[in-house]
């Protein structure tokens, strides 16, 4: 018993860090085996949550950083003025062992394109190309279309979808609090609907948006050819027009559209993501990662994708030395490069930190947007541990009810994180209430005003309170 104990204690210390200005323990809550003494953090919990709910540094932060930046492509002049803007911010802040860490990662250029619809009637479409598609020819590619739901559908067409453009019109159910956005079940069309088609012999591939609810606004967002032989345009049409396309073919019309891309690549240049600590004061060597992702696509602000997250990882850090919170082990916010199209940032601190990961005790990343928060997904490669992190994360989340009933989600984390996950770091992923989230994701509409300080600074809270 005393060794499990300790074990589960361990696993404890991994999910909180005891601050220098906490009292000293009192009664404790049951957990399986083991003893979690949580009115030890709750003096500091809710000196976070005040301090994270009653001033507005992290939205004037957003506002910097969408406002006066804008969208962040990797590779971009953006992405680079936010890099610069990330660092400057955190020196002057007075964080330690500011800079950043590059990687060299792929330039994809959207160029100019479009969609026209010219049978049974001509009108354009609107579009966004998928990121890092390939282009069409200058004169575009003119092709008879055929619309299809899933893979069992194309798959019956057999050799007829050669030479033709495939439109997978796929509808992303509505977003409920028990099976989340379904986001999984309709995005296999965008990222792998290329390859797919072409496989079968089409000549591009549209995709319905991946939203459920659409006022003409086209998403866009990654593909992924992998190993396929013959890479072909992709790129993603309205809910609107994806039903109109699906209806006129049901009515048994001929459909013919006309695709034009500039969609390509530009070689390799060097990207970075973005470091900032505050020093552990027992532990200095052991890390906890607070982080989002810097990088955007080309449309929008990528306000909820994922400045958000990014200013919820600076605001936290900052908070935390405000308020004289020096925790046992070190906190460090990363703020990822290329999570939209490569994962390179996140691949790239792996590498560079393989011999180091043993001292990293947990990876915290937002990524989902500013709303209020709604879960926390944990993921640890023992699966055992996993289970007592996640029963314990149960009992902390009891501290974090000003801000939200917050739910446990294990065998989840986040994309960037998940990367160190897959190394054996528990990876733990924020999860906000997503009902209006793909409303704006990749898209033009990605903008500063779609985030409400007050739903935003709940999660800032609740991470940092967390972390």
């Amino acid at each position: 018993m005393k060794s499990a104990r300790y074990a589960l204690s361990l696993v404890f210390a991994i999910l909180t860090l005891g601050c220098a200005t906490a009292p000293q323990p009192t009664p404790a809550t049951q957990v399986g085996a083991g003893l979690i003494e949580l009115s030890t953090y709750q003096k500091s919990v809710a000196r976070i949550t005040q301090e994270m709910t009653s001033n507005q540094r992290a939205y004037a932060k957003m506002v910097e950083l969408c406002d006066g930046i804008g969208h962040r492509l990797t590779g971009s002049k953006n992405l680079e003025k936010a890099v610069k803007w990330a660092v400057a911010l955190m020196k002057k802040e007075g964080h330690e062992n500011v800079g950043t860490e590059e990687v060299m990662v792929r330039r994809w250029v959207r160029g100019n394109e479009s969609t026209t619809l010219l049978l049974p009637r001509e009108v354009p479409l609107i579009m966004l190309g998928l990121g890092n598609s390939v282009g069409t020819p200058p004169e575009g590619i003119e092709a008879d279309v055929v619309v299809v739901t899933d893979e069992e559908e194309l798959k019956a067409l057999g050799d007829t979808v050669k030479g033709k453009i495939v439109l997978f019109n796929n509808p992303m159910p509505p977003w409920t609090q028990e099976k989340g956005s379904h986001y999984g079940h309709t995005v296999r069309f965008r990222v792998h609907g290329p390859k797919m088609a072409a496989d079968q012999g089409a000549v591009a591939v549209l995709v319905r948006s991946v939203t459920a609810h659409s006022l003409a606004t086209p998403h866009t967002g990654t593909l992924y050819y992998g190993d396929a032989k013959n890479k072909i345009p992709g790129a993603a049409l309205t809910a609107e027009d994806a039903e109109m396309l699906g209806r006129m073919q049901s009515q048994g019309e001929r459909l013919r559209v006309r695709l034009k891309m500039e969609a390509r690549f530009e070689g390799e240049v060097p990207s970075a993501n973005v470091i900032a600590e505050l020093r552990g004061r027992e532990k200095p060597e052991e890390i906890v990662i607070i982080s989002g992702h810097l990088d955007a696509w080309d449309v929008g602000q990528g306000a909820h994708d994922d400045a958000s997250g990014v200013v919820m990882a600076m605001e936290g850090l900052n908070v935390l030395r405000k308020l004289g919170l020096r925790p046992r082990r070190t906190i460090r916010v990363v703020l990822w490069t290329n999570e939209e199209n490569g994962m390179r940032g996140a691949k790239g601190y792996v590498k560079r930190h393989a011999d180091n990961l043993k001292h990293h005790v947990a990876a915290l990343e937002a990524d989902s947007g500013g709303f209020a928060p709604d879960a926390f997904g944990i993921s640890i490669t023992d699966k055992a541990k996993e289970k007592v992190a996640a029963d314990q994360m149960r009992a902390i989340m009891t501290m974090l009810a000003p801000v939200g009933n917050i739910r446990i989600k294990p065998g989840r984390s986040a994309a960037d994180v998940g990367q160190l996950a897959k190394k054996g770091v528990p990876g733990i992923g924020l999860y906000t209430y997503g009902a209006k989230y793909f409303d704006y994701h990749h898209t033009h509409a990605g903008t500063v005003d779609k985030v409400a300080p007050s739903a935003r600074s709940g999660s800032a809270a609740a991470l940092t309170a967390l972390t």
